[in-house]
């Protein structure tokens, strides 16, 4: 065990933290997965799904081993060519999603032969947050101009949206702000942010108009949900998904204090995506309001972990990775909770590291281990740069003991020369 720690790299803390949450996520998935165990007259067993998270979540930590040894700068030429890669997925999956229980048809799309469906949006946030990242530390020395910007940074970030906002409207919304907050973050002037969220929003309007005018088609199919769930959070009126914030809400009202205990939830059974979208509510059902705090601690811990690691990181591209990767996994946490005790309309947003499915996982794992590789090469950096201290001071320890043995041979010949010499004897005498 000792060995396999040693060959961990990067920032141990982060290690720690994310070690701690998938760990802990088993037993809510185990307990939450039992109401999917009966779908479609199912046999109840939830063995089949602790297994198939247990294996999302030991690949995800090879993906951050293998991620964290990459050095962090070879994002930097990935991003540029991935990204033209994923908006080709991300037009097949709009054209051609696949339906994962039940849920919306574009959003997942299965890979021929294997049989393996992932999210599209979920990879194609990392690759456009590490191509954003790339953009703004390579303008960090020269001026930015609004025409340059609007071809080699928004264009691309416009284009993404585009292709998710027909599917995914809160992960859509999600990557915008999270764009936002990183140009903000890498010193983009603000009047040209300011212009580009008005221009988001007049956007976002002429979309919900073309679903007005063209209610039949497919691509605005997912417009009357947004409207009725934003409907539904302000006004009193039923729905469907006042239904799922109902018994959220009832599972963490019946969790008290201390909980019912792992395994004891009652709403689980009743309260659908209970394994992914409101698992939060599972789990203070269960271990009620001191294991929600645990929880929640767990990920503000792993938020100031990466603001630290963001501020040692020696260079400007580093920093905004840390920043660009690791702020939107808290943000989502942030938003899955909010979303269980209705402090914001349902959204969709899983809870990172702890709901169960694989390509949010795989990603966030990716995203993790990118960020280790940032602190590891810091690490190496400080590393480096106390071995040259050290070899310096040593170096200049046999110096001054050199210089320090030369001035006493000469001190001792000084003498010499005093005793032998026969003026001293006659002046002595």
């Amino acid at each position: 065990m000792k060995e396999l720690i040693s060959k961990l790299k990067g920032d141990k803390g982060i290690w720690s933290f994310v070690a701690l949450l998938a760990l802990f996520s088993f037993m809510p998935v185990f307990s939450a997965s039992s109401n999917l165990a009966y779908v479609n007259h199912g046999t109840g067993n939830t063995i089949s799904f602790l297994l198939t998270h247990f294996a999302h979540i030991v690949m995800g930590f090879f993906i951050i081993y293998w991620v964290h040894n990459m050095p962090f700068h070879y994002f930097r030429a990935i991003s540029v060519f991935a990204l033209p890669l994923m908006w080709v997925l991300l037009a097949i999956t709009l054209f051609k999603g696949t339906v994962i229980a039940g849920a919306n048809a574009s959003r997942w799309i299965k890979v021929p032969f294997i049989g393996i469906s992932f999210q599209t949006s979920t990879v194609a946030f990392v690759v456009l947050m590490v191509f954003v990242a790339r953009y703004l530390s390579k303008k960090s020395e020269t001026p930015v101009t609004f025409q340059s910007s609007l071809w080699e940074l928004w264009t691309p970030v416009f284009i993404t949206l585009m292709l998710i906002l027909p599917a995914n409207f809160s992960t859509t919304a999600l990557i915008f702000s999270m764009v936002i907050m990183l140009v903000f973050v890498g010193k983009y002037p603000l009047k040209y942010i300011g212009f580009i969220i008005g221009s988001g929003i007049v956007f976002f309007l002429f979309f919900v108009m073309l679903s007005k005018a063209f209610p039949e088609s497919r691509f605005f199919s997912r417009v009357g949900t947004w409207s009725s769930r934003i409907e539904n959070f302000t006004t009193d009126k039923p729905d469907k998904d006042d239904y799922q914030i109902d018994l959220a809400k009832t599972a963490i009202a019946s969790g008290g204090i201390y909980g019912l205990g792992p395994g004891k939830s009652v709403q689980k059974n009743f309260l659908p995506q209970s394994s992914s979208d409101f698992i939060y509510a599972i789990i203070v059902e269960e271990y009620g309001l001191a294991g929600g705090l645990a929880v929640l601690a767990l990920y503000l811990l792993l938020f100031f972990r990466f603001i630290v690691a963001a501020h040692k990181s020696n260079s400007i591209f580093g920093k905004l990775l840390v920043v660009g990767l690791g702020f939107p996994m808290i943000f989502q946490a942030l938003i899955n909770m909010a979303v269980a005790v209705e402090l914001l309309p349902v959204t969709g947003q899983t809870l990172p590291l702890i709901s169960s499915g694989g390509s949010s996982i795989w990603m966030t794992c990716v995203s993790l281990g990118i960020i280790i590789s940032v602190t590891k090469k810091d690490e190496e950096v400080a590393q480096e740069l106390k071995e040259k201290q050290t070899r310096d001071e040593v170096l200049q320890r046999l110096i001054d003991k050199q210089i320090e043995e030369e001035n006493t041979v000469e001190g001792d010949y000084s003498i010499e020369d005093k005793t032998d010499n026969p003026m001293n004897a006659v002046l002595n005498k």
